[in-house]
């Protein structure tokens, strides 16, 4: 597939100079029609990248589940050139490089504070990763909203979960609700409200915006406030393109990335906390919902299971995925931010 793709995308894909000095770049950006892409994304490349460089810097982007690409590939995409900038989720990339994900495992961060401080001890690591094995030059680390639980019928924690279908999307939440007792069963997006009407699921795991966008409060009754996950991704561009360009060009991308960065991350916390007043029939949110939903508070038995749940399943099943190098990897970065030592055994 990344062979096929190499003719079809290459000459689109580097950095361009035009005879009047201006650089134009293609960039594949987040996921189309969420708020990431169509309100941060696509504005500052088409319009906002050229006002900060005085029309040194022009940009074309497109979403990255469009025009054929495969977000698995992402990363041998950027490492070959096909694609100079470009954006890798990194739940999607983890089947080849799990330690990337080190940074969103379920149960990881409960809320977006931690999720910054995860973040922060693990970036440079992060960027050491990319460049060595991938030949990518990290600029960004995006964030979209948390994604939640959300159930047909009533439950007060985690541990009411037992023998009920949960919609997941990643091996790690399945693992992750296997545990609790519960049923995992992966369903796209697009088929989460078919899922839970036609009873193939009682739960779903999704985002807090996304879940009440798609209808969810029509179909489910309670929701916890608690973040399984939060689908962080990368942006970043392969270094032989990076390194061509000239120096005032880097510096005025990395640093407007840097500001799209910011902005992401207060939209992905201020849509986390939107979904969940929208979901519970918030007036500034237009039409409430005919039964608004019931928000379930994490407990402290929901702290302390989770707790135990990521000691003692996601850790050790993901470094079992992901070998020495990742017991390295978090005992230096992340170990003293969450205060858990993992051992290979």
């Amino acid at each position: 597939m990344v062979a096929g793709l190499i003719g079809l995308y290459a000459s689109a894909a580097q950095a361009q100079s035009t005879a009047g000095g201006t650089v134009k770049l293609n960039v594949v950006g987040g996921l189309a029609g969420l708020t990431q892409y169509t309100k941060l994304e696509q504005p500052f490349w088409q319009s906002e990248i050229a006002e900060m460089s005085n029309g040194r810097i022009s940009a074309t982007i497109r979403p990255l589940d469009g025009g054929g690409l495969r977000g698995q590939e992402m990363l041998q995409l950027l490492r070959l050139g096909v694609v100079s900038f470009g954006t890798a989720l990194l739940s999607v990339v983890a089947g080849d490089e799990p330690e990337l994900n080190a940074i969103d495992l379920p149960v990881l961060n409960p809320d977006i504070a931690t999720l910054r401080r995860t973040v922060a001890a693990f970036r440079q690591h992060l960027a050491d990763v990319l460049r060595t094995r991938y030949d990518i030059e990290l600029l960004g680390v995006y964030t979209y909203p948390a994604q939640v639980l959300f159930c047909k019928s009533a439950f007060k924690g985690l541990d009411d979960l037992v023998g009920r279908k949960v919609r997941t999307s990643s091996v790690g939440q399945s693992e992750l609700m296997a545990a609790l007792g519960a049923i995992p069963v992966l369903v796209p997006f697009a088929e989460i409200v078919p899922a839970l009407r036609e009873g193939v699921t009682d739960c779903a795991i999704t985002g807090t915006l996304s879940g009440y966008e798609i209808g969810l409060p029509d179909v489910t009754t309670h929701v916890h406030d608690m973040a399984i996950s939060w689908g962080l991704s990368v942006f970043g561009a392969n270094r032989t393109t990076w390194n061509s360009l000239p120096a005032d060009v880097r510096s005025t991308i990395r640093s407007g990335v840097a500001e799209l960065e910011r902005r992401i991350w207060l939209q992905a916390g201020a849509d986390t906390e939107r979904g969940l007043s929208c979901n519970a029939g918030a007036a500034s949110c237009g039409t409430p919902p005919s039964e608004p939903m019931t928000i379930v508070p994490l407990s402290k038995a929901d702290a302390s299971r989770r707790r135990h749940l990521l000691e003692d399943v996601v850790l050790p099943r993901w470094i079992a995925r992901c070998g020495l190098a990742c017991v390295q990897a978090w005992n230096t970065y992340l170990a003293p931010t969450h205060s858990i030592t993992v051992s290979a055994e």
